[in-house]
């Protein structure tokens, strides 16, 4: 790492550009730095709204940053602390997730799978060899340094990092992403650099056939597949794998950790190391189909999840007639998580004086989702302490209270979105003004054809509560839509579609309904509405959405 500039004002070293995302509390934006004129990605995050545990949270992750240097890591380059604002300064990493890469590839086999486990566990080796665990590994932290063929694999994202010195084994707390989190820490038992090993099993078990080892629509299910480390190798796809590649899985995913390979052991297993003669060089396209299908599953699913969480409580905040609702914190509403999400829990989180033994005991289980890796276009929905506003899908709290971890959205350089874009964007837009001109003129039918028969919904009229299907909403065509008010008309304000890959897309936007009643009376009412849509057979559908009334509602679908 180059030395610390004498000067400490950021403006002195560098030049801001354009903004590349946005979290709750930080912008991240692209700077140049004025001595050499190299590029970089700028975290700028405001102090003045961060809480004492967010400031040991960012001292944690900007120390961890300091200590790795490897070129499958995302790079820490400066840490500037000014009045109300800390910049981190980090390479600008230009390839997107190496998962997207694959599914672009026109070649894909075994050997290439077994060179992006080698990169992945060489960043893991450096992690462990400097008493870092990372405790995130997940498709969403693998980056590609460019778009270059071959690029180097980059992990990225060390919000969750922790220090842990040589071998020690202690409770860190709960935090992981469902699907790739150890038996160990399912178990509440003391663990230590061994989950990231897990949690590369599971990655190379993607890697192999395109879906992971363990998956189940239930959390608890899921958890008890992982604790006892039930996965299998079905036919017909993992026939054309070799017994190397199966049996470095399966010493990765060994239940017991003390038992478990690690990262240097790794590194040395023959289908790593001796590739060209042990790995197979056939053109996997089974896996690669498979991976498309899993990274829009996994992208739609948290566009999903993230809006069910961010906006539940919202949703509550008015009863059926209007008046405010206050929802408690702690409130013990449950809301069952998609396990195929790329959701990140916490809990227990450390405190920094943890080398004296402390443990940050919280109750409050703190969920994260991707935080703005993704291309900007693709990035989803709102922060649970600022619904209706547009930010990377970070934080969100599952029993209502603030969210206190940082985002983390520095590693990807999102650039100017492309003409295609811009008409996918426009083609959501059209959909939705569909949508609520068939709901303004009581077209059920027409209503249908637009939305998915098992559609989703938080609005006011469900008093707070998920409604699945279209029977809920058919009460409104038949009974309330068109008999109440003699002319309507709607305005969409500041819509913002943000898109998900090809197949899925968010939008989210201000309705104003104008309205006049059978006495001739006018009315205004307006709502925040997000829509959630998915591709299906060249075809949009509504598959989810969520509407929060500023005024009392006028049973608008």
């Amino acid at each position: 790492m180059a030395a610390p500039a004498a000067c400490t004002r950021f403006s002195d070293n560098y030049d801001l550009k354009e903004e590349l995302g946005k979290g709750a509390f930080s912008v991240v934006r692209r700077c140049v730095q004025k001595s050499t004129g190299l590029e970089f990605a700028a975290k700028i995050i405001n102090t003045k709204k961060l809480s004492a545990r967010d400031f040991q949270k960012l001292e944690r992750e900007a120390r961890i940053c300091r200590k790795l240097q490897h070129p499958n890591i995302v790079r820490l380059h400066d840490s500037i602390q000014e009045e109300h604002f800390h910049y981190l300064v980090f390479d600008l990493v230009t390839g997107g997730e190496l998962f997207e890469d694959i599914v672009a590839r026109e070649f894909y086999s075994e050997a290439d799978a077994s060179h992006c486990i080698q990169q992945i566990l060489e960043s893991v080796h450096h992690c462990h060899s400097n008493g870092v665990v990372h405790r995130d590994l997940k498709p969403e932290n693998l980056l590609l340094a460019s778009k270059a063929k071959g690029a180097a694999v980059k992990l990225a994202d060390f919000g969750l990092a922790i220090e842990v010195p040589g071998d020690q084994q202690a409770w860190f707390g709960f935090a992981g992403t469902p699907g790739y989190l150890s038996p160990e820490v399912l178990k509440k038992e003391p663990y230590g650099k061994p989950v990231d090993i897990w949690a590369c099993g599971v990655i190379l078990y993607i890697l192999l056939v395109g879906y992971p080892p363990f998956w189940d629509e239930d959390q608890h299910r899921l958890y008890a597949q992982i604790k006892i480390g039930a996965y299998d190798y079905p036919s017909p796809e993992w026939d054309t794998v070799t017994a190397e590649a199966k049996s470095l899985i399966n010493e990765m995913l060994t239940v017991n950790p003390s038992k478990r390979i690690t990262a240097s052991e790794a590194l040395k297993h023959p289908w790593i190391c001796q590739r060209e003669r042990v790995a197979s060089m056939v053109h996997r396209q089974e896996t690669v189909d498979c991976l498309k299908k899993f990274n829009a599953r996994r992208k739609l699913k948290g566009a999903i999840l993230t809006t069910m969480l961010a906006t539940r409580n919202f949703s509550s905040k008015y009863d059926a007639h209007g008046r405010s609702i206050i929802t408690k914190k702690g409130d013990g509403s449950q809301v069952k998580e998609s396990t195929d999400s790329s959701t990140t829990l916490e809990d227990d989180d450390i405190k920094e004086d943890k080398v004296k033994g402390g443990v940050d005991r919280s109750s409050t289980v703190i969920a994260k989702d991707p935080e703005g890796y993704l291309p900007k276009q693709q990035t989803v929905l709102f922060k649970s302490e600022t619904p209706l506003k547009l930010n990377d899908p970070t934080c969100f709290s599952c029993n209502g209270s603030d969210s206190s971890d940082l985002e983390n959205s520095h590693y990807i350089p999102l650039t100017g979105e492309s003409d295609e874009a811009d008409a996918r964007k426009q083609e959501i837009i059209k959909m939705t003004e569909q949508l609520i001109e068939a709901i303004n003129t009581g077209e059920y039918e027409a209503y249908t054809k637009i939305c998915d028969p098992h559609l989703t919904a938080f609005e006011p009229e469900a008093l707070g509560n998920l409604v699945e299907g279209m029977d809920f909403h058919k009460f409104y065509f038949d009974n309330v839509l068109g008999k109440n008010c003699k002319a309507l008309n709607t305005t969409i304000l500041n819509p913002h579609v943000h898109l998900m890959g090809d197949e899925a897309a968010c939008i989210a936007y201000v309705r104003l309904t104008q309205y006049m009643d059978k006495q001739g009376q006018a009315h205004t009412h307006q709502s925040e509405e997000t829509r959630v849509w998915h591709k299906r057979d060249n075809k949009w559908q509504n598959v989810h959405f969520h509407r929060s009334s500023v005024t009392p509602p006028f049973a608008m679908k």
